[in-house]
């Protein structure tokens, strides 16, 4: 958005769907309808997503790759390129340190974006996600990449 003097403004939105037991494509619709509604309202100019891990549940990862997916689905049907990054990535972008705590991934947010009170867990998370997005996937700005690498999540 543009404000009356010319400068170029951002806003920064942020939530949780909550979705209630039941059968897995109602609860997919519900994901997918209600991200098409924030994107209406927003109208942002891409989205990112964090990709999922396997860790020890499956079964939850599978789930989670479906709402993953659904995400996904809601940003192409509205023309918006999707960028995916790792929760290394994206720990390493806000906190500096891929292997961040989530409780330190909410403080960094909360402090980055100038928020009056931590924001939910998975608020964070997402914000934390569109964070490194800004910056670029590697929380560094327009800090020129050449000659570096990546390694373990740190940039060497």
């Amino acid at each position: 958005m543009i404000d009356k003097a010319g400068s170029s403004l951002t806003y920064v939105g942020s939530g949780c769907i909550k979705v209630s037991e039941g059968e897995l494509p109602d609860r997919l619709k519900l994901i997918l309808d209600n991200l098409s509604q924030v994107i209406a309202e927003y109208r942002p100019e891409c989205a990112a997503v964090e990709q999922v891990f396997i860790n020890i549940n499956p079964k939850s990862a599978l789930l989670l790759g479906q709402a993953r997916g659904a995400a996904i689905c809601a940003s192409v049907l509205h023309n918006l390129s999707v960028a995916e990054y790792t929760a290394l990535q994206i720990k390493q972008a806000v906190v500096g340190n891929g292997h961040a705590k989530k409780d330190q991934v909410q403080q960094m947010v909360m402090r980055i974006l100038n928020l009056d009170s931590n924001p939910h867990t998975d608020a964070a998370d997402a914000l934390a996600c569109a964070i490194c997005h800004a910056h670029g996937g590697y929380g560094l700005g327009k800090f020129s990449l050449t000659g570096y690498r990546m390694k373990r999540g740190r940039l060497v």
